[in-house]
Order: structure tokens, then sequence, then C-alpha cells
């Protein structure tokens, strides 16, 4: 019993330890020698010797520094020179990496004549795709003519994505047949079509396991019977085929179009038909999507941890849409969802699913960076970033498509806009993050990429934005989100550790509560080595320790709203942070919660006993360790003793 209780204690730690490693061996750090920063020391102070004097003296005594550094250290077998200022290039005999590089490093960066520390590491060059059209897909090129472009080929030189990332995309369904998305093979995956009207199916039947798109034209006819009232006439889309090849078209084939991700997984869910999608059926596809059990279909294989959503909404937030979108938060995967499009002199005010808490919605930006005309805006957007504009190819984005009207006919390239197209940007986007550091939650991602966001553009003579503006206009971060999707730092912002809070339950006012941080990760061999607890609202509650994994707090005796942050330093000096919002309810005359609250875990004097049971067998287990004794060995046997 005592075994299986230390396992389960040390589970999440083991855990941990395995995403690290599988994160280190998808991309190894090979360094050369290292960048070295020594604190200013006596030589600063040479200045009245002759220059040539002086400078021969600095670069004596730096080489002395140099020769401590190491020695107290314990490097052997190196070479430097002078970099510039005070940085000085270590070289090694034969390059490092893993373990012997990061402790090499530690070991440095702890000695007292040590500013700072980098590898010196090969950098690559910008990643450019051979692909025949990526010089027509201007959003994915440089800044220097279309500030609201990505930039990508810098991006592409850290990471072009692993096959360990699925990305779902929740739309019309998908042409297996297009040359780009062919090409794919074995990543891009069966999927499920989810239309279960067969009517509005338009394949003949309802659900099942084919999620290609046979077309959602409707006729002039169709559009004035019961089974279709409130349609337009409209030809088929081939929307999901769109988004499909912005995400993950297969690239540097030198064929066709780029897509942002060149490795990930692609799982075509089919919910949208004739006339559009049943909420219904979107529901249960994003459940699917996310591994989630849904009646009368078959688990999903391939849980997605990005869900593309390109649907918008004529109503706010409704509970059945925000109840889904939670438990995709719970199993870890990120909801990204179009902001909407306008059109006249109607508002541009957010709606569902884009004002729903939690969802990462994205709007859509002209190439000069103005908000287009059409995107619809709000206080809970997370970021804009281009969603094509006008008539032009120069403005429009360009991705798979098919000339057919109705039932598909010529696989082809062409342009299209709106939100919908904004959102698998970003979709791609948090999917390279993930090829990163896998460790990585919804809120994190959204964070890190609003954090990494360019500023919003301000052009002179025209408006400011409002959810009123019909027009081009300024954006401000009171209503289009942080600034502009900014893929190469939010690559940067990845490669931080992931501060994690363990998820929460409901929370009663005046009561403990054990904040979780031990999920928390580390990338490669980096481990994580300092937490910090602070309250951005407190709200009136105070922290009991704030530097350890697990952390308790005694909630406000009244029932309210606070927030917590936990930031995280790992073995590199890397920092990563996140904040958590905690709802408590009142407590009724029977003791028992009442009302609803959000997120939050409720203790009673025995979990702040087991809190300290658990602190203590965390610092029993390392401190046998370093005696060489297995710790459950060990303490079994001064058990058996008493």
């Amino acid at each position: 019993m005592l075994q299986s209780g230390m396992r389960r204690f040390l589970l999440p730690l083991l855990l941990s330890w395995i995403a690290c490693t599988s994160a280190q061996a998808q991309s190894p750090l090979l360094a050369h020698g290292l960048i070295i920063q020594l604190k200013p020391g006596a030589q600063a102070q040479v200045s009245r010797e002759l220059p040539s004097a002086a400078h021969a003296k600095r670069e004596s005594m730096a080489q002395e520094r140099m020769a401590a550094v190491a020695q107290g250290a314990g490097v052997k077998g190196f070479a430097h020179r002078h970099l510039s200022g005070d940085h000085r290039l270590m070289r090694f005999a034969q390059p490092l990496q893993g373990s012997a590089l990061e402790d090499t490093m530690r070991r440095l960066r702890l000695h007292p004549d040590v500013a700072s520390v980098e590898p010196n590491v090969r950098v690559p060059l910008a990643q450019i795709p051979n692909d025949t059209n990526f010089a027509l897909q201007w959003h994915l090129g440089s800044r220097s003519g279309a500030a609201a472009a990505l930039n990508m080929s810098s991006t592409w030189a850290i990471t072009t994505g692993t096959s360990a990332v699925t990305v779902a995309v929740l739309d019309t369904g998908v042409l297996r047949s297009h040359p780009d998305l062919l090409a794919l093979g074995s990543r891009l995956l069966t999927g499920y079509d989810f239309v279960e009207d067969v009517d509005n199916a338009n394949d003949g039947n309802g659900r099942d396991g084919d999620a290609s798109d046979p077309g959602d034209w409707v006729t002039a006819l169709e559009a004035s019977t019961a089974a279709f009232a409130g349609c337009e006439r409209s030809d088929s889309s081939w929307h999901g085929t769109f988004i499909t090849g912005q995400i993950a078209a297969a690239t540097n084939n030198a064929s066709g179009i780029a897509g942002l991700n060149w490795n990930a997984k692609l799982l075509p869910v089919r919910v949208s038909g004739k006339c559009g999608a049943l909420l219904s059926d979107i529901l249960d596809g994003m459940r699917w999507a996310a591994g989630l059990s849904v009646e009368g279909v078959p688990i999903n294989a391939n849980p997605a941890k990005i869900i593309n959503l390109s649907f918008g909404g004529d109503r706010s937030c409704t509970s059945s849409y925000q109840t889904v979108i939670d438990e995709m938060a719970a199993v870890g995967a990120l909801v990204v969802v179009a902001a909407g499009n306008g059109s006249g002199a109607a508002s541009r005010l957010l709606k569902r699913p884009a004002d729903c808490k939690g969802v990462m919605a994205v709007g859509a930006v002209q190439r000069d960076g103005l908000k287009t005309s059409y995107s619809f805006i709000g206080d809970n957007m997370a970021l804009m970033t281009t969603g094509g504009h006008g008539s032009g190819t120069s403005t429009m984005l360009l991705s798979a498509d098919n000339t057919g009207l109705t039932v598909p006919a010529a696989n082809v390239y062409d342009y299209k806009s709106g939100t919908s197209f904004s959102a698998p940007l970003a979709s791609g986007v948090a999917s390279l993050m993930l090829s990163i550091n896998p460790g990585l939650t919804p809120d994190a991602l959204i964070s890190r990429m609003r954090t990494s966001s360019l500023p919003h553009i301000n052009i002179g003579g025209f408006p400011s934005c409002s959810v009123n503006s019909t027009v081009a206009c300024n954006c401000d971060t009171a209503v289009c989100g942080a600034g502009l999707l900014n893929p190469e730092a939010a690559m940067v912002q990845a490669s931080q550790p992931a501060a994690v809070i363990g998820s929460l339950s409901s929370v009663s006012a005046g009561a403990a509560l054990i904040l979780d941080g031990r999920s928390s990760l580390a990338i490669g061999q980096a481990t994580v080595t300092s937490y910090a607890w602070s309250l951005v609202d407190s709200g009136g509650t105070t922290i009991a320790s704030a530097n350890g994994s697990l952390t308790q707090i005694i909630t406000p005796s009244v029932a309210g709203s606070f927030m917590v942050k936990l930031q995280v330093t790992d073995s590199l000096g890397r920092i990563g942070q996140t904040q958590l919002a905690i709802s408590t309810t009142s407590v009724n005359s029977e003791g028992t919660a009442g009302g609803g609250g959000g997120g939050g875990g409720t203790v009673t004097w025995l979990c702040a006993f087991l809190l300290g049971v658990l602190t203590v067998m965390s610092i029993l287990s390392r401190a046998l360790s370093v005696f060489g004794r297995s710790p459950l060995r060990l303490l079994n046997t001064l058990l058996r003793k008493t």
C-alpha cells in the first residue's frame, strides 16, 4: 500500500519527465561552444595606460578570469577569444548536447564572475519553400510590403512542425482529391461526418465515417422550401478544403501552395452542409474531435489539441456552446474561432462562439494592418491577423479550392477573404508552438500568442475602431485584442517553460484550497527549478507558501472571484507563467456549497494535512536519494522497525 501510494504521488512527476524527454527528442540542441558574458571586473578600471597597453592588459586579465571560471566550473579542453564588450566565446573541443550541455551551462551560471551564458549554436537559413505558388501567398511572406504578413520563412527556420500534433478542422469536409491534400498521405486523417439531417448533408445519408465534401450548394428552388427556409441560393463553397490547405497543404514539394505546418496531422470533421451547420452537429463534432464520447459514434483515435472553428453566430454565447468549450479546455484542446463577418450598417460586435469564454477569437485586418470593414470585434478578441479584403489577388488570400458550382469539378487554387480564413492562420501557428512545447495548455497558448503579438497598426486619416465601425479603421487593444499575430515571436514564447495549474472543481467561500503546479513543464532536458505563486486580484485572500509546487490558500469568506498567478523558472533561467480565475460560492446553513461558481477545489482540514504529508514526502524523497538509497525501500525498512 505504501509503495502504491508513493507511486501515485510520483506519477505526475514521471509523466512530466516523459513529456520533457519527448520534447527534447524532437529538437536536440547541439552547441559548438558557449558565449559567456563576464561581470565587470578589475580590467574595467584599466584606463591610464596607453590604448595598446591597456588593451593588452585587459585581455591578459580576461584570459586569467576565463581560466579561473572554467576551472571553477570544471570545464576542460576549450579555447576562447573576445567577441564584444564583456562577451567571450568559449570553443569546445567537441560539440555538446543534452545533459552534458545543460550541466556545463548550469555550472558556469553559478560562477560569481559570470553574468550570462548562451549556447553557440548553428543558426539555419530562413526556410523558403519551393511550392510554385508560394510567391502568391503574400500573407506568408515578408512584412516589408505588407504590415499584416506573417514572415513565415523566419518561423520555419525554427520549426516546421511535427506529426505528434493533430489539428481538427470543423467545417464542410474536405476534398481529398486536391493535389495539395492528396500529397499529405497519412497526415490527412479519415475524420468523421457529423451532418445528421439527410437533406442538409447532401450526400444521401446522415452521419458516417466519410468526411468528404460533396458540395453545399443551395438552388433557388430549395431556398423557397420549408426545409431551407431562411437560406439563400448559393454555389458550393469548398470552405473546409480552403482552410485545410491554409493550415497544412503539402509544403516544399515543388507544387501548389505552402501550409503553415509542414508535418502536422489534419483531422477533417464535417459539421456543415447545405445552408450551414446545426448547432448540435457542431457541438458533437467538437467533442469528438477532442477525443470525448458522442452517442452512436466511435471514439476518435486521434484527438486534436487544436480545433479550428470558422463559424459565426447570430447571438451571444449560449450555455450549450460554453459547456462544450469548457470541456475542450479540460482535455487540453484549444478552440480557435473566427471573429465573424458583417455587412452593411449592422453592428460588428462579437457573437457566439467568438464571445464565449476560453476560445481564441481571431479577427481580420487588411494587408496594411487596418481592421477590415467586415470583421467583428469586441473585448473577448485574442488578436488580429490578415483575412484578406477587396477583390484583388494582392489583397485576398490564396489556398486550395475547386471550380465546381455544385458537385466537385477541377481542383484549383483561388482567392478568398473573411475572418474564416484568419482563424486557421492562428490555428497553424498554435500547432507549431505545440511542436516545440507539447505541455502548453489552451490558456498558455492564448496568453503566449497575445504576449508575442505585434502592436496594432495606426494609419493617419482613418477612424478608430468601434463595434459600430463599418469601414476600415485603426484597431486598439480595447476591441481588437492584444495585437497582430507574430509567428516567429510566438515560437520564442513557446520555448519558455509551461506553467500549469491543476484543474479545480467547485470552490466554497472561506474554505482551504490547494493549488497544484506540479504538471508544469520545461523543454528538453531542462527542469522546472522554482515556482512563484502570487495574487493578481486577491479578493481578500492570501497565499500560505509562495514558492512551492503545491500551495494552499484560504478563500475569502464572502462569495466572489479572484485571480492567482503561477510563474515557473527552468534550469536555463527561462520563465513561463499562467493565471487562473477562481470563483467562490456561498455556503448554506447545512454546510454545502450553493449556486454555480467556476473552477476551484475545496479542501477540509484533512486535505490541508495531506498537503503537508505530500510536501514532507517530496523533501524526504529528495534527501534520501542523495545517500544512494531507494526512498521506498528505506521508508519500508523504517516502518518495519517501529
